[in-house]
C-alpha cells in the first residue's frame, strides 16, 4: 500500500471517529433534552411513537406510492386507527430520520393556528414551493405575509363578492361544451379548471384568459405567450411541489428538467399580465378599474417590481383557480351518485330561480343565494368529505408544546422542539366518527340541520382558521354555488358514469381534486 494511501486512510479514519462522536453527543445531547423541557413545559411523553423501524425511509416511499395512486389522504387518515391507542389522535414519527408530529386533534389543531399562533410558523414552505409560486401570501410568514395579507383583503370585500352575474358569460360556453356531448358522458373537471381559471382572471385582473373558449364550440380567444401551456404546466408543478413537501428537509431533491419548464411556463403565461399593467398610464388603470376592483392594477400603484407582481398574482391564482375547480368537481361527483339528492337541490332552486327558458337569472344574487338552506347544506357536507386542502403543516419557532397527546390517557400536552414540524389533517378530523357520528364516512347534507353540527367548532375547517383564515371563503362558496345554480336549471337530469371505487381516489397536490375526473352525462 503505497504512502499516499495509508495517509489518506488514516485522514478518513480520523474524521470519521470525530463524525461518529459529534453525531454521538448531539443524540445523547438531545436524549438528555428533552426530559427536561418537558418538565419544565410540563409536558408528558407521547401516548403514541410510530416507528416503521428503518427510520423513515420505508415511510418515504409509501407515502409518495400513495400519493401516485391517489389514496395518499386516505392512507393518512387510516394511520390514525392503527395507533397503539387510536383513541389520541396525535402521534410522533420518523420520516427519513425526522422526528415529526401528526394530528387530527381539533384542540391541537386549535393552538397551531389560533391561540398559540404566534409560536408556529410555514418553516421550509417557501423553500419547497419558491420556485412556482415565489414570494407571495400562501408562502410569507410575519411582515411578508401581513403585508399580502392586507393588500390582498380589499379583493375579498363583500361588494366584490356580490357581482356574482359576472360569472355568466363563462357558464354560457361551459354550457355549450357540455351541449356538444348531447347526453353523452363528459369529463367535467377540466372545465371546472378552465372555467375557474377565466373567471379567476376576469375578476382578479381585469381580463380573461378565456380558456373555455376553443374551436370545438366554434369560439377563439386571443393567443399569447405561454398560454397554451399554462394549465397543464400549472398542475404538473404542484405536483412536483406536494412532492417536495413530502420529502421536508430533502425537497431539493425533486428539481429536474420537467418541472423547471413547467414553472417557466406558468412565470410566462403571469408575465403577461403583469407586463400590461406596468405597461399601462395611470390614466388607463384608472379607466379600466373604475367599475370595480382589480387587485393587480391596485398593486401596481404600489409596487412596480415584476416579480413581486408576478409571485402575488399566481398565490391568488391558485387559491382562485384550483380551490374552487375541487369543490366543483367533487359536488357534481356527489350529485351524480346521488339522485335524492340532486331532486332535493332541483326543488329549491326552481322555487328560488325557475328553470330552462323560465330562469331569473338576475335574481342569483349574493344575498340570495345565500338564502338556500338546501344548498349551503349540500356545499358544507362535499367540503366537510373532501376539504381543498386535506393537510397541511406548521413548524415551531421555539420550543413549546401542543395540548394533547401525551401521558397514559392521551390527555397531557407533548412537547415540540424549535424547528419541529407538525402536520394536521383536516381530510382526517372531519371523517372521524367522535364528532361525525356513525356515518361520518357518508355523504348526507342533512347533517348540517341537526343541532351537533352547531357545536363541531375546530372540528370542521375546510377554510383553515386563525389569523391565516382563507381570505377567499365567501367567493369561493359564491361562486361554486352560482355555477351549481346555473347547471341545475340548464340541464334538470345528471348520471354519474365513474368506474372507480368509493370515495374516489384523489389527486392531493397543493389543493385536493379527484384523480379519475368527474366523469357525469348532463340533459
Amino acid at each position: 500500500m503505497s504512502e499516499f494511501v495509508e495517509v489518506t486512510l488514516k485522514y478518513l479514519t480520523k474524521w470519521y471517529v470525530v463524525a461518529v462522536v459529534l453525531i454521538s453527543a448531539y443524540v445523547i445531547s438531545e436524549a438528555v433534552k428533552a426530559p427536561v423541557l418537558r418538565r419544565k413545559l410540563g409536558a408528558k411523553p407521547f401516548t403514541n411513537i410510530e416507528s416503521d423501524g428503518y427510520f423513515g425511509f420505508q415511510l418515504w416511499r409509501v407515502l409518495l406510492d400513495a400519493k401516485k395512486s391517489g389514496e395518499l389522504v386516505d392512507f393518512i387518515k387510516r394511520r390514525y386507527g392503527l395507533l397503539r391507542r387510536p383513541d389520541v389522535p396525535t402521534f410522533t414519527f420518523k420520516i427519513v430520520g425526522i422526528n415529526l408530529i401528526a394530528t387530527k386533534d381539533p384542540e391541537n389543531i386549535k393552538a397551531i393556528l389560533a391561540t398559540q399562533f404566534n409560536e408556529f410558523a410555514l418553516g421550509k414552505r417557501q423553500a419547497f414551493f419558491n420556485p412556482l409560486l415565489g414570494d407571495g401570501i400562501f408562502t410569507l410568514d410575519g411582515e411578508g405575509w401581513k403585508h399580502s395579507r392586507a393588500m390582498l383583503r380589499p379583493q375579498f370585500a363583500r361588494e366584490q363578492v356580490a357581482h356574482v352575474q359576472s360569472i355568466e358569460p363563462h357558464i354560457q360556453v361551459l354550457a355549450r361544451h357540455i351541449r356538444n356531448a348531447k347526453g353523452k358522458p363528459i369529463e367535467l373537471q377540466q372545465l371546472f379548471f378552465k372555467l375557474t381559471v377565466d373567471s379567476a382572471t376576469e375578476f382578479l385582473f381585469g381580463q380573461s384568459v378565456e380558456s373555455l373558449r376553443d374551436a370545438s364550440v366554434g369560439m377563439v380567444s386571443d393567443d399569447f405567450k405561454g398560454k397554451a401551456k399554462f394549465a397543464t404546466s400549472f398542475n404538473k408543478a404542484q405536483d412536483y411541489l406536494s412532492t417536495r413537501a413530502l420529502l421536508q428537509q430533502f425537497y431539493w431533491l425533486v428539481n429536474n428538467r420537467e418541472f423547471r419548464e413547467c414553472n417557466r411556463n406558468v412565470h410566462e403565461f403571469a408575465d403577461y399580465y403583469v407586463q400590461k399593467a406596468l405597461e399601462a398610464s395611470p390614466e388607463e388603470l384608472e379607466k379600466t378599474s373604475k367599475d370595480g376592483y382589480i387587485f393587480l392594477y391596485e398593486l401596481v400603484k404600489q409596487t412596480r417590481d415584476p416579480k413581486t407582481l408576478r409571485d402575488q398574482l399566481l398565490n391568488i391564482l391558485l387559491a382562485g383557480r384550483d380551490t374552487t375547480a375541487g369543490l366543483l368537481s367533487f359536488s357534481i361527483y356527489e350529485l351524480a351518485r346521488s339522485p335524492e339528492i340532486w331532486a332535493k337541490l332541483k326543488e329549491e332552486i326552481y322555487e328560488k330561480f325557475g328553470s330552462g327558458d323560465e330562469s331569473r337569472v338576475d335574481e342569483i344574487t349574493f344575498d340570495s343565494l345565500k338564502r338556500c338552506e338546501y344548498l349551503k347544506a349540500f356545499l358544507n357536507e362535499v367540503l366537510r368529505l373532501y376539504p381543498s386542502v386535506p393537510q397541511n403543516f406548521r413548524v415551531a419557532v421555539k420550543d413549546t408544546t401542543l395540548p394533547r397527546g401525551g401521558g397514559p390517557d392521551g390527555l397531557d400536552p407533548v412537547l415540540v422542539r424549535k424547528g419541529q414540524s407538525v402536520l394536521y389533517s383536516i381530510y382526517s378530523t372531519q371523517r372521524d366518527e367522535d364528532y361525525y357520528g356513525k356515518d361520518a364516512e357518508v355523504f348526507r347534507p342533512e347533517r348540517w340541520f341537526e343541532p351537533s353540527t352547531r357545536k363541531l367548532g375546530w372540528a370542521y375547517l375546510p377554510f383553515n382558521g386563525g389569523p391565516r383564515i382563507c381570505l377567499g371563503q365567501q367567493f369561493a362558496l359564491t361562486e361554486a354555488s352560482y355555477v351549481i345554480t346555473r347547471l341545475v336549471q340548464l340541464f334538470p337530469n345528471i348520471e354519474s358514469h365513474d368506474k372507480g371505487p368509493y370515495p374516489p381516489t384523489k389527486c392531493s397536490h397543493l389543493t385536493m381534486s379527484l384523480q379519475e375526473g368527474a366523469v357525469v352525462a348532463l340533459y
